[in-house]
């Protein structure tokens, strides 16, 4: 095996390698320079790089630890000790993180190595990554489509061979739908089973962090590694943590899969639905037992969600005055004024949009009819959930309505754009947990974009959503396409 063909590897088949000495964690990191010199001028998934940092931790590195050498692309809005962390935002221009985020150490205890910083929405804000203050990040499988937000940098890097496996974040889907529109594995666990400390908080009660990779085992390989309490997170649960890739190959007879006709409405495209129905088929020919369940109350999580979200990024980017750190406005005539302008200046017109829906929804006269209803209507999604998990083992959907859209489709009506997050936002409204796996194409003006098959759990169920993914996975020929940047390297 060469030294080009090496970024196409996963995470499991590099363990492989790395332990049999047929390749160092510097090759792979210098293979990773390689194709990122190449195909990142296209695609744009980084933000930052360190080689320099990640060179001394290959030289160091124990390859018989569960990810030992393997180099980790990390989602911009998580501390890294030394690196940026700017959110994508203008606002925090100049800042660089002094402290670890607890997944970091964890993915250093287990041998990892971040090397770079992938793009993202503004502080996680978005559905495309088209809310980046700091560049666009393009689709691998079609470079004038957008690769999904908020995790689309991550989502990118992974697709286009340029990281064998990356970080997110997801708070209403942000991991699960730019998984879909490119064609890889995102999971989501359940909210408090991965810390969040060291994680720029966009919307508290709902923000996680996971991965993105190629495979699903390369998912569960990761979870091993970053999933587990923190005392240095209040909400992270103190709950025994399972080796997720034991339980992978175990078959599906006996399980049983809820298919919510809420989830199956007209909206979505019909090479999305097809792709579905198909899906569906094939989980029941490997054993799966299919029930019709129901979630009455779908059709208020949206409008739930963006209540709840955007009060809480309200409250969390009050921090963001330009006193301390980051951007700061020129020549203020006062303190005020240095408040408005700074704001003004270094945040984006989303960003800014939602901070002004928040901070309406909680003023005096609409905060019970907006928030304490929203909460009200939160826990009314929790519950059938929980009622319909009685009945299945988990659930399925669509990922996304859609695939992915072109550049500039949906960003002139925000609500559209919030719709994208119809099937997703559900699962961190109830903290559950949830998986995107690809499941087939939809062809559009003659080019073939990847659609997702969503996965939902109940919590702490990370394992069995594992299971059934890695099933259809391993059974179907689907993960086995790459985007077509990609293919062009690998067969050259």
């Amino acid at each position: 095996m060469t030294a080009k063909d090496l970024p196409a590897l996963g995470i499991a088949e590099l363990q492989s390698l790395l332990r049999q000495r047929e390749v160092s964690p510097r090759e792979l990191l210098e293979a990773l320079r390689d194709r990122i010199e190449i195909v990142d001028r296209e695609v744009g998934a980084y933000l930052s790089l360190d080689f320099e940092a990640a060179d001394k931790e290959a030289e160091k590195a124990n390859v018989d630890l569960p990810l030992g050498g393997v180099p980790i692309a990390i989602k911009d809005i998580i501390s890294v000790a030394g690196q940026p962390c700017t959110c994508a935002s203008k606002i925090l221009r100049g800042y660089r993180a002094p402290y670890n985020a607890t997944v970091i150490g964890k993915l250093r205890a287990a041998g990892a190595i971040p090397f770079g910083k992938t793009n993202l929405d503004e502080f996680a804000m978005g559905s495309s990554t088209e809310n980046s203050g700091i560049k666009l990040t393009r689709n691998p499988w079609e470079l004038s489509c957008v690769p999904g937000g908020s995790s689309g940098g991550s989502a990118a890097a992974v697709a286009s061979d340029t990281a064998f496996g990356a970080l997110g974040t997801d708070t209403g889907g942000s991991i699960r739908q730019p998984a879909a529109l490119t064609g890889i594995v995102g999971l989501k666990p359940t909210y408090g089973r991965v810390s969040r400390f060291g994680l720029v908080a966009f919307a508290s009660s709902l923000d996680q962090i996971g991965p993105l990779t190629k495979t699903v085992r390369d998912a569960a390989l990761i979870m091993n590694a970053i999933a587990g309490h923190d005392p240095q997170d209040s909400t992270s649960l103190d709950e025994p943590v399972p080796d997720y890739a034991v339980a992978l190959d175990h078959d599906l007879r006996g399980v049983k899969l809820g298919l919510p006709k809420e989830y199956m409405v007209e909206g979505i495209d019909p090479q999305v639905k097809t792709a579905i129905d198909a899906a569906v088929k094939h989980l029941n020919s490997l054993g799966a037992e299919i029930v019709d369940v129901s979630l009455p109350h779908t059709e208020y999580a949206t409008a739930v969600y963006y209540i709840l979200a955007t009060a809480e990024a309200s409250a969390n980017l009050a921090r963001f005055d330009g006193v301390r750190y980051g951007y700061r406005t020129e020549n203020p005539k006062d303190l005020l004024d240095h408040y408005g302008r700074t704001r003004e200046e270094g945040f984006g017109p989303e960003v800014k949009r939602r901070i002004i829906l928040g901070t309406y929804v909680l003023s005096s006269g609409y905060y019970d009819a907006y928030y304490l209803r929203a909460q009200k209507v939160r826990e009314l999604i929790r519950q059938d959930f929980s009622k319909v998990f009685e009945k299945a083992d988990a659930l399925i959907s669509p990922t996304s309505p859609v695939p992915a859209f072109k550049f500039g489709e949906r960003t002139a009506d925000p609500l559209q754009m919030y719709l994208t997050d119809i099937f997703t936002c559900s699962a961190n409204l109830a903290g559950i947990c949830g998986i995107s796996v690809q499941c087939g194409f939809a062809e559009i003006d003659e080019k073939r974009l990847p659609i997702g098959l969503q996965l939902l759990g109940k919590p702490l169920d990370e394992a069995r959503i594992l299971q059934i993914a890695h099933a259809f996975e391993q059974s179907t020929e689907w993960h086995k396409a790459c985007a077509p940047i990609a293919a062009t390297l690998r067969n050259a």
